[in-house]
């Protein structure tokens, strides 16, 4: 399992590590960043999410796992892996600011957060991406993600859609790939 804090370096200054709950801060100004930044491309908004208490972020460490991608040691991007009650965890608040997109920020949190799930013991890693967002989906199938045919409304915003992806991950010590 990654430990916690452990850097998973990348391109040109480019690192992902985990956060731990003593930076909930952190946690919460990349949030209300993504949400100010795209907000159709989350279930929340930035309203209602500026009304959390630190307990409220404390708890998001409670069922997931917080990573954060920095250029140079500042944040520039953040991922959640949800460690469903039942099934496979699901890559969540997947956001990079514009300024480091492109530069492999994303895929270093999209691989960082397969290497959580597979620490898990999960078969594969499944996340929904809008409809609309044609460059996160484009990030994902690049990173091996494929539809899986499922798709709904966007929680709390029924006018948009969203489709579900999935990651078949590796059986550890074989290097095989779950189905």
């Amino acid at each position: 399992m990654p430990s916690t804090g452990e850097d998973r370096g990348g391109p040109a200054g480019l690192a992902v590590r985990r956060l731990e709950p003593a930076e909930w801060e952190t946690l919460r100004d990349l949030r209300l960043q993504a949400l100010a930044d795209t907000p159709a491309a989350f279930a929340s908004t930035l309203e209602r999410e500026l009304g959390f208490d630190e307990a409220t972020w404390r708890s998001r460490f409670e069922t997931s796992v917080q990573l954060v991608a920095l250029d140079d040691g500042v944040p520039v991007g953040m991922v959640s892996v949800f460690r469903a009650p039942e099934g496979e965890p699901h890559l969540v608040a997947m956001w990079v600011a514009p300024a480091a997109r492109r530069r492999g920020a994303g895929a270093l949190l999209v691989r960082a957060a397969a290497s959580e799930a597979a620490a898990l013991g999960a078969g594969g890693l499944r996340l929904y991406v809008a409809d609309h967002n044609l460059g996160a989906e484009a990030l994902y199938r690049r990173e091996g993600f494929e539809p899986t045919g499922a798709s709904q409304a966007l929680p709390g915003r029924p006018e948009l859609g969203e489709h579900e992806m999935r990651l078949a991950l590796p059986v550890p010590g074989t290097g095989a790939e779950r189905v």
